[in-house]
């Protein structure tokens, strides 16, 4: 099978080339084409994904049976890389890290959240990425029809959205963080994923989970009950314990922007430096060893990626001095999804994944075409979405408001309507007045070229 990257050149493609390593299945992925618009990070990855294939062989933790490594090659031409592919991985970056910047800084320095995919930063984000999105998308249509996209592209939700525009449902976004928590739950309560239900539902980066559930009872209640099992897990650490108690379910780790909003603006601003800051130093960095040290390139890459795991969302511990557990600095997480879902359309292994797909009435209260994250059972057929527990009216409420605004940045970004952009900006829970709406769109547009052309008539 042939797999297209696109953002080939971005610092976790080896993580999912890793695992294709993995898979020592008859009908597996044979060929990786690696799509980038920067032929020197391209060049920089292509070295690490060998070195790492290499390693694997020698160590013996690649394929089981002795299979080669998928062949890798790489091109700057979209073209080229999605013709005749079984699936496209599109984990894109329109920008690049000083897209980001800008993202956290304009809204920053507007006393708003600063935070890559929540809030306005996710605005800005998505306004200059859905046109690319539905590009490609475009592209994939006249070049290989019957692939399945992969979008780990952020705001996944409303860029998955966009794509199925073109596409329909053969687009599927992906993330680690709904499985990671809903794994964080099980474990605690001494089982594994594979012995529970997972209860699920909402948007990417917004969904809450309501249920655990094994041989027809909620398991989630007796964690909910125990202060000293909730408390050791991720979430009673970032959330507290008594307000997981008050809400009754388990919410994505993101949510934390929306429930700590004040505290996460003073956290973010007594920084020495943002997130994309930061990244954007280190990645430099890392790209510029990797050119001088070429033979070291795949020591270097996961010696970086330790320390980039190791400081997620780490403003939302600073606060309490506490350090992210071991096994999620570890972990890392969407490339086994990515490889699950892949293994379940192209050999009908059915799978249970956490996916953002299309609603259909999976949701009560959101629309039908909308992209929500559920539950999903997947088979040759692709993701089938699971039923799932109705949400409660505040998580509804939150989700249907953030939605809404999802679907004025794409109309936005279609129409090239700096009106319709302020209106998103506005109506988004995290913004407070429209005037710092408008403030907001100015200044994305002054920060980013690439969102500036998005208004630009032609």
């Amino acid at each position: 099978m042939r797999l297209a990257i696109l953002g080939g050149g971005g610092f976790r493609v080896p993580l999912v080339h890793g695992a294709l390593l993995t898979d020592a299945s008859e009908r597996r992925v044979d060929e990786v084409v690696l799509y980038d618009t920067d032929q020197g990070r391209l060049a920089a990855i292509a070295r690490v994904v060998a070195q790492q294939a290499e390693r694997a062989e020698q160590t013996g933790t690649g394929r089981a049976r002795g299979l080669p490594a998928p062949r890798v090659t790489t091109t700057t031409d979209l073209d080229v890389a999605v013709e005749g592919a079984d699936f496209v991985f599109s984990a894109v970056r329109v920008g690049g890290l000083e897209g980001r910047t800008a993202d956290e800084r304009v809204a920053l320095d507007l006393g708003l959240l600063g935070q890559e995919t929540t809030g306005p930063g996710g605005l800005a984000y998505g306004l200059r990425t859905v046109p690319v999105a539905v590009a490609v998308a475009e592209r994939v249509r006249a070049l290989a029809p019957d692939a399945w996209v992969i979008n780990f592209t952020n705001p996944a939700g409303m860029v998955t959205q966009a794509m199925q525009s073109v596409l329909g449902e053969r687009v599927v976004g992906i993330c680690d963080s709904p499985l990671g928590l809903a794994k964080r739950a099980a474990s605690a309560l001494g089982h594994s994923l594979d012995e529970v239900e997972i209860d699920y539902a909402g948007l990417n980066h917004l969904g809450w989970l309501q249920g655990l559930r094994a041989d027809g009872r909620d398991l989630l209640p007796e964690l909910l009950a125990d202060p000293v099992r909730l408390g050791a897990i991720e979430e009673g650490h970032l959330f507290g314990v008594e307000w997981l108690q008050t809400l009754g379910a388990l919410p994505n780790e993101y949510l934390y922007y929306f429930y700590f909003t004040r505290d996460a603006i003073a956290s973010i601003t007594d920084s020495r430096q943002t997130r994309g800051e930061f990244l954007l130093g280190q990645q430099t960095d890392f790209y510029a060893a990797v050119r001088d040290s070429p033979d070291r390139a795949f020591d270097e890459w996961d010696r970086v990626r330790r320390e980039r795991n190791a400081t997620y969302m780490q403003e939302t511990r600073e606060q309490e001095g506490q350090e992210r557990d071991e096994a999620d600095v570890e972990g890392g997480g969407y490339e086994g999804v990515a490889l699950a879902l892949m293994a379940a359309i192209a050999r009908d292994e059915p799978a249970r994944l956490i996916l953002n797909v299309r609603n259909g009435d999976t949701v009560p209260g959101l629309p039908d075409d909308a992209v929500v994250e559920v539950p999903c059972t997947v088979t040759a057929a692709g993701p089938r979405p699971s039923a799932v527990t109705r949400l409660p009216g505040h998580a509804l409420g939150l989700a249907q408001q953030v939605k809404a605004v999802d679907e004025l940045v794409i109309t936005a970004a279609a129409e090239r309507s700096v009106q319709r952009a302020v209106e998103a900006f506005a109506l988004h829970p995290l913004v407070d007045s429209v005037t710092v709406a408008r403030q907001l769109v100015a200044g994305y547009r002054a920060a980013i070229p690439a969102l500036d052309a998005v208004f630009a008539r032609g």
